[in-house]
């Protein structure tokens, strides 16, 4: 009898291929779970795939979700709350692409059935998994000021819900796990422009902790952008998410002992002579989304918790949805 973990796969649309593939890939290199089968609402498209990957395709979920141990949800956001609620209550760990459900108050009702289970739910903010990201986990990040632009162009995938869940909430994830505070006050604007939801917005997060973060989102941009930049005592961070790099501008008194690092001033503080320090950090040689997969498995083999866990998809989804709500409030005001 085979010990393996059996996997799932819910929405094999163009996302849900790309999960697959990473799957497939997963799969043989670990040998510790297999792929079970794959379920999509869209009939022919299935089959298609099924054909493709060689691999079982399931027409109704609740017959693949009789068949697994753990489901990856990668289906329309619409559809992670029915998915997730059934796999919960079958005892059936989930992976859930961001974000975790179209309302908070689908999210909370996850989380109670949640509570009452010792199982695995993460939630795929991909971002979390970025090497740029991991890159720079060995600084002593303490934000005072954050600054992050992530602009897409237009595609019709994802127009489901507003920019604000679809790209923004990556960074509202991020900037979360790094503040570590409670939010005080919101402050958003935003506009529809080709669709009938919000394509482009602003917002300034303050949190009780005195960090303030300027988040803009945009799906409508003629060039593609997702950088973050981190102001701090005594550094400066900027990320590239799609360049996959980091740089650090730091005042101390030696170089960094990983990766590339030069001093390119000097400033006197406190009495002391500080190096400037240019920064280069090291970032390791990963696929984000395999990455996030495979640590879903590891999850599950360890019973330990994820990186990403159904609180923090939860609280990046209040966030957005404080956001959504202040824009609409102006909107409302403006007229």
């Amino acid at each position: 009898m085979s010990n393996k973990i059996r996997v799932g796969l819910f929405g094999v649309g163009h996302l849900g291929k790309v999960h697959l593939k990473l799957l497939k890939e997963l799969s043989t290199e670990r040998n510790d779970f297999e792929i079970a089968g794959i379920n999509d609402l869209n009939k022919e498209n299935l089959n298609t795939i099924a054909e493709e990957f060689d691999i079982k395709g399931f027409e109704s979920s609740d017959d693949l979700i009789k068949k697994i141990d753990a489901g990856v949800i990668v289906a329309s956001t619409s559809a992670h709350y029915e998915l997730a609620k059934k796999m919960l209550n079958n005892n059936i760990h989930a992976f859930i692409e961001k974000p975790v459900t179209d309302t908070i108050i689908e999210a909370n009702e996850l989380l109670e059935i949640f509570n009452k289970k010792n199982l695995i739910v993460q939630i795929g903010h991909i971002e979390r998994f970025n090497p740029a990201l991991l890159a720079i986990e060995k600084y002593n990040l303490t934000p005072l000021f954050i600054e992050s632009h992530r602009l897409s162009q237009f595609n019709p995938r994802g127009t489901d819900v507003s920019v604000i869940k679809d790209l923004m909430i990556h960074d509202i994830d991020i900037i979360l796990n790094l503040v570590k505070s409670k939010v005080k006050n919101i402050s958003a604007n935003g506009v529809a422009i080709i669709t009938d939801k919000i394509d482009i917005a602003n917002a300034r997060i303050e949190f009780e902790n005195g960090c303030v973060a300027n988040v803009t989102a945009s799906r409508i941009s003629q060039k593609k952008m997702r950088k973050m930049r981190i102001f701090q005592q005594n550094a400066y961070i900027s990320v590239d998410f799609a360049e996959n790099t980091s740089e650090v501008f730091r005042l101390s008194k030696e170089a960094s002992k990983e990766g590339f690092s030069m001093p390119v001033g000097q400033i006197e503080k406190n009495g002391e002579n500080l190096n400037v320090y240019y920064d280069k950090p090291n970032h390791p040689e990963i696929n984000p989304l395999k990455f996030e997969l495979s640590s879903f498995i590891d999850s599950i083999k360890n019973n330990s918790e994820p990186k990403v866990t159904l609180e923090d998809g939860m609280e990046a989804l209040r966030v957005a949805e404080m956001i959504v709500k202040q824009i609409e409030e102006t909107q409302k005001f403006k007229i």
